[in-house]
């Protein structure tokens, strides 16, 4: 039978046969065959029922099996009970009905327990402890109320008087759980603990009209006071099927977090109050007792862990999530503090935006996105540690606050820009930054982040002045000649490759793709007959050729912004054993930009298709370039160029 179709036919078979013995019960008392029959087989049948259902739900249900096998222990000890008051029908009381009966209280209690445990996420030990206050606060109210009620009632010896008292208090302890379990859902407990609530009203409302009823003398069996039983424990296997919905556990924080421990605190103080005009039991003042000394323990743990609770949302309100890194709440705390100091020592305050990452995140997506500035965020927080500390502002911005005594403030910018940089196969991430050092350019937080900001993008506006620069010269050289568009979109893609394996970064990194592209500008004053001529040139041809470096360094010149790419542009061509043009250098004088550019120009060409030459293969180029080592080209680069391309072919033959 699906699990579905075995809830449905348990709550329809329930709520039947407790209506058909409700009726009988109530409407048809004078028939005593039919009486006896109902009171005995059908009222234990509904028990044996209930029991069925809870241990049904014990067995199919593993994360709530151990709850629910206790319940159900507790269900089948009341059963006990009742048989053997059917059966036996003791004269003596207390029997050992009586000890079944009362077996299913602690039972039930514990049961409930284990479902709050399954649900209220870390406060198990409190949760022990709100229960201890709200049965020791239920058992003084029953010691200063219902023993004297029982005493002035009941006659007979001490375990009669205990009996009669301990089914209301029982009753009592099991109801202040529920209400502590209401109060700590915000009194929004869902379905499943409503119906425990109102089993354990029924059986609370029976077992004191019963106790009533018996100390006076006026309880007959077969009333509907006998229907408020069965109904309990049906309710009971009702809620044991019923999706405990409860928003994701119980909510135990603020207020309700209190309300057992304040209200055990009221019942208590209201006991110890009363005895000073009517003096109460001595039992009922030592559980009122007991009660406060147990309220006082629950607010010293609560403090503690409120305190542990504020720590960590102090931390969270100044941590970023993804990052690890302070936000900029933290930053200003710092910053504050830093500045507010008698004597602030000398300190650098840098803000760094990246660039490029939102190709990144465009181009990988979100996830990628967050995983790269994890960990460029990491390799900030390693720059400056341990004498300063990285933020991550939000989006990807990032800073650093550092003091400076012990390292040279260019040096720490260009390690901290190079940890927020990485390079791969259709990707480049960098960053621009503005800096301030305090407290002599800035007085205040305020005003030091206010100038680090305009530093930061008034570097980033003038990068793309730059870029929009470059770009227009690019377009112009290759609406002349489309041809080269391939060639130096090649050599600059391999020229930053390599570049960075020998740890150019930043600006350095940022003039040498640029002169990459930019290269072969001066070409557009030497003749089309020459730049195609499908034969060698002759000295009068080559005299024009050897000028394009010098052309395409004078019309960089003109921009001031890249003045220092042009003096990597007129070097590209000059050969490490000084035999180049137009100055002739040789070794280390010739710019390691110039030198990068020079050895990725030459593997392009001979990988490409020409007038005069087909392409080369990838292998016979590199061999040619390890041939020229030492000659035409810096032997370092040629090794670092080789490994670059021979990894990226064996890694094209494995994809």
């Amino acid at each position: 039978m699906e699990r579905r179709a075995w809830i449905h036919l348990t709550r329809a078979a329930s709520a039947v046969g407790l209506a058909v013995f409700a009726a009988v019960t109530v409407l048809a008392p004078q028939e005593e065959a039919l009486a006896a029959f109902f009171n005995v087989w059908v009222y234990n049948g509904l028990l044996v029922f209930a029991c069925l259902v809870v241990a049904s739900h014990a067995l199919l249900v593993p994360e709530e099996r151990l709850a629910w096998t206790v319940v159900a222990a507790g269900i089948g000890c009341w059963i006990f009970g009742e048989l053997v008051y059917a059966v036996w029908q003791p004269d003596a009381y207390p029997s050992l009905a009586d000890a079944g009966f009362l077996a299913f209280y602690p039972l039930l209690y514990a049961g409930i327990v284990l479902l709050l445990r399954t649900r209220a996420r870390g406060i198990e030990g409190t949760l022990w402890l709100d229960g201890a206050i709200a049965a020791l606060a239920a058992a003084a109210l029953g010691a200063a109320v219902l023993v004297e009620i029982v005493l002035r009632t009941t006659e007979g010896s001490l375990s009669t008087i205990a009996t009669n008292l301990a089914y209301p208090i029982a009753d009592v302890l099991l109801l202040a759980l529920v209400v502590g379990v209401f109060s700590l859902s915000g009194w929004r407990p869902g379905t499943r603990w409503l119906l425990i609530g109102l089993a354990l009203s029924a059986t609370a409302v029976a077992d004191g009209v019963y106790l009533v009823q018996t100390a006076t003398g006026t309880y007959v069996e077969g009333t509907w006071v006998d229907t408020l039983w069965p109904a309990a424990l049906l309710l009971l296997s009702a809620s044991a099927w019923t999706d405990d919905r409860t928003r994701d556990g119980l909510e135990v924080v603020g207020r309700p977090l209190l309300a057992v421990p304040a209200a055990g605190a009221l019942v208590a103080n209201g006991i110890l109050v009363y005895d000073h005009f009517h003096r109460t039991n001595l039992l009922a003042l030592l559980l009122a007792a007991l009660t406060l000394l147990l309220v006082t323990a629950r607010l010293a743990v609560a403090f503690r862990e409120n305190t542990r609770l504020l720590d960590l949302t102090r931390r969270e309100a100044t941590t970023d999530a993804l990052t690890g890194l302070g936000n900029r709440r933290k930053l200003i705390d710092d910053l504050e503090r830093e500045l507010g100091r008698a004597t602030p020592e000398p300190t650098l305050l840098a803000l760094f935006d990246l660039d490029g990452f939102k190709s990144y995140n465009d181009t990988f997506g979100h996830p990628a996105g967050d995983a790269l500035l994890a960990r460029l965020g990491s390799k900030l927080a390693d720059v400056v540690h341990p004498n300063g500390a990285a933020y991550r502002l939000g989006g990807d911005e990032f800073c650093i606050l550092a003091a400076t005594g012990g390292e040279d403030i260019e040096r720490l910018l260009h390690r901290a820009g190079e940890a927020l940089s990485e390079q791969g196969d259709g990707f480049c991430v960098e960053s621009s930054f503005g800096a301030v050092l305090l407290p002599e350019e800035a007085p205040d937080s305020s005003r030091a982040l206010q100038l680090a900001d305009e530093r930061l993008y008034a570097q980033k506006r003038s990068r793309r002045t730059d870029d929009r620069t470059v770009q227009s010269l690019f377009d112009t050289l290759t609406g002349l000649d489309p041809e080269l568009e391939t060639h130096l979109e090649g050599v600059s893609s391999l020229a930053r490759a390599v570049a960075t394996s020998l740890g150019l970064r930043g600006e350095e990194l940022d003039r040498l793709v640029r002169a990459a592209r930019l290269h072969d500008l001066g070409k557009i004053a030497v003749p089309d007959e020459i730049l195609h001529k499908p034969g060698p040139l002759d000295e009068r041809e080559w005299a024009f050729v050897r000028q394009h470096t010098v052309v395409g360094e004078r019309i960089l010149r003109a921009s001031p912004a890249l003045y220092d790419v042009a003096a990597i542009v007129r070097s590209t061509h000059e050969r490490w054993d000084g035999s180049g043009y137009p100055d002739g250098l040789a070794g280390e004088e010739i710019p390691l930009a110039a030198r990068i550019v020079c050895v990725c120009d030459a593997y392009d060409a001979m990988t490409s298709t020409r007038a005069y030459r087909e392409a080369l293969p990838p292998e016979e180029a590199l061999a040619e370039l390890e041939r020229c080592a030492g000659t035409q080209f810096d032997p370092t680069v040629v090794r670092v160029v080789v490994a670059h391309v021979r990894d990226a072919l064996a890694a094209e033959r494995a994809a």
